[in-house]
């Protein structure tokens, strides 16, 4: 596998309740995730994340503690995830490019269909519920 991309995803956890996002586009066209996307070059992932929040929730967030890292192949590329629980500071979560969104319980997140490289993400949050 020759593509390699570098992405970060953002964990926003609010009253025992996480956010998550349906994708409204491409191959992955109405599966979940977690909002975030690429890391441009020169940015650090804590930098790309706030930008892309930003991009596509019109939400000001804080970067505060890294949670973990997957590899995941898909069958075009490979891609390294860096997660990070984020608290949101401003703004309300405003859907810039994704279908649809939903606060999910931490207890209970099969609720809706998760990308693959996603579920290691929810099998470990769902560890803190």
């Amino acid at each position: 596998m020759d593509k390699s991309i570098k992405v970060v995803a953002a964990i926003l956890i609010e009253d025992g309740r996480f956010f998550a996002t349906q994708r409204g586009y491409g191959a992955w066209k109405d599966w979940w995730e977690f909002p975030g996307g690429k890391v441009e070059k020169g940015e650090t992932p804590e930098e790309a994340l706030v930008r892309e929040i930003r991009e596509e929730l019109d939400t000001e967030v804080s970067v505060d503690e890294f949670f973990m890292t997957v590899e995941y192949d898909y069958p075009e590329f490979h891609m390294s995830m860096d997660c990070f629980i984020c608290s949101i500071i401003s703004g309300e979560l405003t859907l810039l490019e994704h279908e649809s969104a939903r606060w999910l319980p931490l207890n209970d997140p099969w609720q809706v269909r998760w990308l693959p490289s996603d579920i290691e993400i929810i099998k470990k949050l769902s560890e803190k519920a």
